[in-house]
């Protein structure tokens, strides 16, 4: 870790479903411009985790701070305006949108989407369609989906699905991405792409929290590990620290 401050906080989080806390008391820190994983067995909490962070499920407890202010208590489109925003394990593209279209649907801010704006500003409305297609454009190039932007997005393979998810992300001007399994179930070629594509955002100052089971994933691309397991963060570290803590051998590795 860093001693930078952290970009992203959490204090004593809790959440429970029913008579089950798939978060109990879980305090972390992230570190800016890094990369930090997030592992443990199926069951520790991690999606959970990461949905409360973004705000899709509200903390029975706890406190989440992200660049210093409080966000546990504002809705998720709030958060993602300031700068933190959330991938799916499964992409959740529009599937009969092109690719392009989809990452248009992204963008904050029209004012076409003002019925006074379309009438009164017609020349602003189209300037900023202009700027929005070509920042689209931009970031599909980037992510090497650009000769792909006209296909439908339900055509695309699971590998490239998940980069269209990462680029739709981008389109939010994020400061910190989270990222549900960004390789599982993609080919190898893919794996590498995505990953070299998490680097390069890295170098650009993109901080990232990434969920995945891939062990070599991991262990290779992370800058530092925490470590969950029934709810909790069991143990946090540097990849060699992480890979040698027996607490974390006997809970997760070991299986």
């Amino acid at each position: 870790m860093t001693s930078e401050k952290p970009i992203l906080r959490a204090k004593g989080l809790v959440k429970a479903f029913g008579g089950l806390r798939a978060l109990d008391e879980c305090t972390f820190e992230v570190a800016p411009r890094a990369i930090t994983g997030l592992i443990g067995p199926n069951g520790a909490g991690k999606t959970t985790l990461f949905n409360t962070i973004v705000g899709l499920y509200t903390p029975d407890a706890g406190r989440i701070y992200f660049a210093g202010e409080r966000v546990d208590d504002i809705p998720p489109w709030e958060i993602v305006g300031r700068g933190l925003v959330k991938t799916f394990q499964i992409p959740r593209e529009l599937g009969n949108m092109t690719v392009l279209e989809n990452l248009l649907l992204w963008v904050r801010g029209n004012p076409g989407e003002r019925l006074w704006n379309l009438a009164l500003r017609p020349l602003r409305v189209r300037e900023f369609e202009r700027e929005a297609q070509r920042k689209a454009e931009e970031i599909l190039r980037f992510a090497g989906l650009f000769e792909l932007r006209d296909e439908y997005a339900k055509n695309l393979s699971g590998g490239q699905k998940k980069i269209l998810e990462l680029s739709r992300a981008l389109m939010s001007d994020p400061t910190m991405i989270l990222l549900d399994e960004p390789v599982a179930g993609v080919n190898p070629t893919l794996t590498l792409k995505i990953l070299n594509l998490i680097a390069q955002l890295k170098a650009q100052g993109k901080t990232f929290f990434l969920i995945e089971h891939d062990m070599d994933v991991v262990m290779n691309r992370c800058d530092w590990i925490i470590v969950m397991h029934q709810g909790r963060k069991l143990a946090e570290g540097s990849p060699k620290d992480v890979k040698r803590d027996e607490r974390v051998v006997e809970a997760y590795l070991g299986e």
